[in-house]
């Protein structure tokens, strides 16, 4: 088949005057008459098809790494949230202070309240047969009670600390794990020691030290900064540290997480300068800011492969440019002004990102749908919650994708369109 002329004075008039009559933008009309006709240069059509490819590929691969990462993100603060309080009060000076005060027991009545819980926490030596371990003793009400995301990440055993006159202690996985603990030998108890505040310069060293033993009863794999907690009944801890009447803090959940900055803003005022109110970020600042440092990393990495695939672009254009100049021309001495010209060839480079990203955004859609319904990655260890990599789509994400593309094809689109007119005065003048 011979290749395509060149469009006539005639055709360009009729293609002008049909985007009149459809009440188009003439450029838009005539770029998308360029997009679909074939060039007399195959490569241009080989070349336009793998700067679209290159678009899709990169526009999809960046919603299933963003969506990826989304669904490790709510994987890794579910697992900590399941341990972690919506607010604690903390002390600004000092370890400890005396919540049994009349204005903690309003707080306590407060109806949008749902968990009031005192605890009492500090560093101890944990010891079980030879082994020792410096793991974090948090001692909390009896009536902790366990939720279902809680229970879903226990390791072994039951959640209980005590039964009937007997304590018993839930594990972080890292005592268990460094200590060689068994749940099943009910003989052998952990020791805990913790420095005596009574007892200074003993002639007996064991005397500097308070030891008490417990049986545990449970492990559970939370999250790493949770590993280390040995969680037993607030009057065993109390005993083990020596304090009678004092808390490290109190932690509380709510019946409606809508009200949470409220009561945030009401426990501050209440309680003034002293205490500090913390949310989940505030608790743990440095595991929100990894998840958000992590996941930007990887989109911009991305974004970069993009901006390399949308550039391919300038390479089309400037081959179409270069077969399409006797088109130029007559469009100019038509009357066509470079804006128009330069309109053309743009609007034709935004037309092929379009449809990459476009593809590419539905691509990474139908994956992530899959991957949700089907598992087709797993993460290929043993998980207590899930053994299939999670995926969670954000609208965020997609929108973010779309302006990105919109944003780098436009610049290399204006940067090719300039080559359009660069010199059109010479193929007038050599018509």
């Amino acid at each position: 088949m011979a290749p395509k002329q060149p469009l006539e004075k005639k055709s360009l008039v009729i293609l002008l005057f049909e985007a009149k009559g459809k009440n188009m933008n003439t450029a838009v009309f005539i770029a998308r008459r360029y997009l679909l006709s074939k060039k007399s240069v195959n490569a241009i059509n080989v070349i336009s098809s793998i700067s679209m490819i290159g678009v899709l590929v990169a526009s999809g691969a960046l919603i299933i790494i963003l969506s990826a990462y989304n669904g490790l993100e709510n994987l890794v603060l579910s697992m900590y949230s399941s341990f972690t309080s919506e607010l604690r009060i903390e002390p600004v000076e000092g370890k400890v202070f005396n919540a049994n005060t009349p204005v903690f027991k309003r707080i306590k009545d407060d109806p949008r309240i749902l968990d009031y819980n005192n605890i009492l926490q500090e560093k101890v030596l944990v010891k079980y047969h030879d082994y020792q371990y410096i793991g974090t003793l948090k001692g909390v009400d009896v009536n902790y009670g366990i939720t279902k995301d809680m229970d879903s990440l226990l390791w072994d055993g039951s959640f209980f600390l005590k039964e009937g006159d007997l304590n018993y202690a839930v594990l972080g996985a890292a005592v268990f794990s460094n200590l060689g603990i068994s749940l099943n030998n009910v003989m052998t108890e952990i020791e805990i020691f913790s420095p005596n505040k009574n007892v200074t310069n003993a002639l007996n060293p064991t005397e500097e030290f308070t030891m008490r033993s417990i049986s545990p009863a449970a492990v559970f794999k939370a999250q790493q900064q949770l590993d280390d907690i040995i969680m037993v009944p607030i009057n065993f801890a109390r005993d083990v540290l020596g304090e009678y009447d004092e808390v490290s803090a109190i932690e509380i959940n709510l019946k409606n997480r809508k009200n949470l900055n409220k009561v945030k803003r009401d426990l501050e005022e209440t309680l003034g300068e002293k205490y500090l109110i913390k949310t989940r970020v505030q608790q743990n600042p440095e595991l929100y800011k990894l998840l958000n440092t992590e996941k930007w990393g990887v989109f911009f990495i991305l974004a970069f492969v993009l901006v390399i695939a949308a550039f391919n672009i300038v390479g089309s254009l400037t081959m179409l440019v270069i077969d399409k100049q006797k088109d130029v021309s007559v469009l100019n001495s038509l009357g066509a002004s470079k804006r128009l010209i330069k309109q053309i060839f743009f609007f034709e480079g935004m037309f092929i990102s379009m449809i990459g990203c476009i593809g590419g955004l539905l691509l990474g859609c139908f994956f992530c749908i899959l991957q949700q319904h089907f598992g087709l990655v797993r993460m290929g260890t043993e998980s207590i919650i899930t053994d299939v990599y999670p995926v969670s789509m954000r609208l965020t994400d997609f929108l973010l994708v779309f302006f990105t593309v919109v944003l780098v094809s436009g610049i290399a689109s204006a940067i090719s369109s300039r080559l359009s007119v660069k010199n059109m005065e010479q193929l007038k003048g050599a018509e």
